[in-house]
């Protein structure tokens, strides 16, 4: 991996945590209601699930991205099967009205933390 390479991967894991951590704070709390009644944007506020949900698991897919060019790009690219799963996790959300929204985000997390042990163990296998 290059020089250039290493901040590029920092950069994106952080923008990929930032926005995950943006788009759960603003699910799972009224903030983001809030906010959009102060300002005379109330009407906007039921369809912020449909936009908020998906920019979550997108983040998350991010994030599992830059854990894998960390890792030094070892094996096939996990782009499809991130995106597939960025689908997925937010059509099955919207298919379900959104009843089981914490449970699925945090599937989506457990995902994103299953992949980064399995990189982190594949990676100290090589340097050993």
């Amino acid at each position: 991996m290059t020089g250039s390479e290493i901040p590029k991967n920092s950069k994106m894991l952080k923008g990929g945590v930032a926005g995950s951590l943006v788009a759960a704070v603003c699910c799972f709390t009224p903030l983001l209601v809030i906010a959009f009644t102060g300002v005379g944007l109330a009407g906007l506020v039921g369809g912020l699930d449909y936009f908020l949900f998906p920019m979550l698991f997108g983040s998350l897919g991010v994030v599992a991205y830059a854990l894998y060019l960390q890792a030094g790009s070892q094996g096939p690219s996990p782009k499809v099967i991130i995106a597939v799963l960025v689908v997925l996790f937010s059509s099955l959300l919207i298919w379900l009205e959104f009843r089981y929204a914490l449970r699925i985000s945090l599937a989506a997390v457990a995902l994103v933390l299953a992949y980064w042990f399995y990189v982190r163990s594949a990676n100290l296998k090589l340097e050993t």
